[in-house]
């Protein structure tokens, strides 16, 4: 059975008292049960936020990246066991902005996605297309391209540890939104092909999320489609009151 889940990505904002302050109110929050609720905050409030959640607030921790490497001569970059230790359950891999602004390739997350599954990290992996290729009509084969060569290469066992997020760059910090027929559409295609190489039992058991500006005056009609089962969230995940709101969207 699917589990429906609201993932809220914070990106680089906010301090870590500012973070441990939004946790603290989210928490406060009526939230329904059978969301999974995750938050993504940077890498520097990992350790603050931890030692606010616990068994009681049903809310996951995740991060925002991990390296390749598990430790070395890679400055700046976070390794899987350091997240572990830090009390991270999930890590965002291949979002649109780290393909954009670190020129990350798809063989490359495959190779993070990789190490963070042998580390028993969950992987929210995104993929996603921009305007241009959206326009130019071969959105589908691009979104399933990137999947193909990310992800396909992995066992049963470690593709039952991933979720789908799919992105719509065109539509992320833009104020456009795919409409329900077009978050609808791509999900579906995903499912299918995943149906195609690891069987329908997988590919019905996979959560796959949107993500692009979902917020809670949206969010109902997206969520309502067969095939999305809940967001990826960036803005909204900010603000508490929004961010517990996507929770009742289902």
């Amino acid at each position: 059975m699917r589990k429906n889940i609201v993932a809220g990505n914070w990106k680089m904002n906010l301090l870590p008292e500012e973070g441990v302050d939004l946790v603290k109110s989210i928490i406060e929050l009526d939230r329904p049960n059978d969301v999974v609720s995750i938050v993504c905050p940077s890498f520097t409030h990992l350790h603050a936020i931890r030692e606010v959640l616990n068994d009681q607030s049903q809310i996951h921790l995740g991060a925002q990246d991990c390296s390749t490497h598990d430790s070395g001569a890679y400055t700046g970059q976070i390794s899987a066991p350091m997240l572990k230790s830090l009390g991270a359950e999930y890590v965002i891999l291949g979002h649109s902005e780290r393909r954009a602004y670190q020129g990350e390739s798809d063989e490359l997350i495959r190779e993070k996605t990789i190490n963070a599954l042998h580390h028993d990290l969950q992987v929210i992996y995104c993929c996603g297309e921009t305007e241009d290729i959206r326009i130019a009509g071969n959105y589908i084969e691009h979104v399933l391209s990137q999947i193909k060569k990310a992800i396909f290469n992995l066992e049963e066992t470690q593709i039952q540890r991933i979720t789908i997020a799919y992105e719509p760059v065109w539509a992320i910090g833009t104020g456009k939104v795919a409409t329900p027929d077009q978050a609808q559409e791509m999900h579906a295609a995903i499912r299918k092909s995943v149906a195609n190489h690891y069987g329908e039992k997988i590919a019905n058991s996979m959560s796959i999320l949107y993500g692009g500006s979902c917020k809670p005056s949206n969010a109902k009609e997206i969520f309502s489609n067969p095939d999305v089962d809940g967001g990826l969230i960036g803005g909204a995940a900010l603000k508490p009151a929004d961010f517990v709101a996507l929770h009742h969207s289902f």
